[in-house]
């Protein structure tokens, strides 16, 4: 078996955690019969509005295919609109999505702060994050490499 490197055992816990986090998270947003990815993208609706959907689909934790489903889903149940403009279909949050959002909104972030707050230090918590930061913005420059 191989030994596991460091940068290995990092990706393993962030993964457990990331996890964890979204389970526990469905489980809290159920108060406002929301999921975790259908909260994340009506915050991401939300922020960006107006919004193509292949826009959305970058910006959310949601594949293409989950998203087509996700959003006939957020339509059926009144929490947004999509609208023709001539060649552009755009989404945009109803007045019930905008008012679920002024209630689970600043709740979910508490829970989600909660985390790290109630662990680590405000100096902890700012290291961590410049540390996560600098990760994604590699992440985000690298490409898959090839066989």
């Amino acid at each position: 078996m191989q030994k596991h490197t460091i940068g290995s055992l990092i990706w393993l816990r962030l993964m457990r955690f990331t996890n964890k986090s979204n389970q526990l998270s469905n489980e809290f947003l159920k108060r406002f019969d929301l999921t975790t990815a259908q909260f994340d993208v009506l915050v991401q609706i939300q922020v960006y509005e107006p919004i193509t959907q292949s826009e959305l689909a970058e910006k959310a934790t949601v594949t293409q295919g989950g998203m087509s489903r996700m959003l006939a889903r957020l339509e059926k149940e009144g929490y947004i609109v999509r609208e023709q403009d001539w060649k552009t279909k755009t989404i945009h949050l109803t007045d019930k999505a905008n008012q679920i959002l002024v209630e689970a909104m600043p709740a979910q972030l508490a829970f989600q702060s909660s985390f790290f707050e109630d662990v680590l230090t405000k100096e902890e918590e700012k290291t961590l994050y410049r540390l996560i930061t600098k990760v994604h913005k590699y992440s985000e420059e690298r490409d898959i490499p090839s066989k």
